[in-house]
């Protein structure tokens, strides 16, 4: 990729971090579950507001409890308005849950990225 309006034209390197799918999936599982009777209450890791819907339909029409957990301050509006319960997940919470820097398999060592 090159950066515009710089001459002469700079290559760089562009890392792009964003999922595609991730959000069709969750929410496609969590209708399928919810018709099938396969939860009492559902919990979701996340704060996409795309996932409004689903958990709108899950919550309203279904009458299933759903419960947003966040790890950002402040929760999307959308899913506040439809989620049955709200849960900050707190910052030193989820450092305690994460890998150690570097981890082992059989395949290998591999590390976290700086800045993860």
């Amino acid at each position: 990729m090159y950066l515009t309006n710089v001459a002469p034209g700079q290559k760089v390197w562009v890392d792009k971090t964003e999922e595609k799918g991730s959000d069709v999936n969750l929410a496609s599982h969590l209708l399928r579950d919810a018709y099938t009777g396969k939860f009492e209450v559902a919990v979701l890791i996340t704060n996409d507001s795309d996932l409004a819907e689903p958990v709108r339909i899950v919550a309203q029409e279904l009458d299933l409890p759903v419960g947003i957990l966040n790890p950002h301050q402040f929760h999307s509006r959308e899913l506040r308005q439809y989620a049955t319960f709200l849960k900050r997940i707190r910052q030193g919470d989820l450092a305690a849950s994460q890998f150690p820097r570097t981890v082992t398999d059989r395949k290998g060592t591999f590390a976290k990225r700086t800045g993860w």
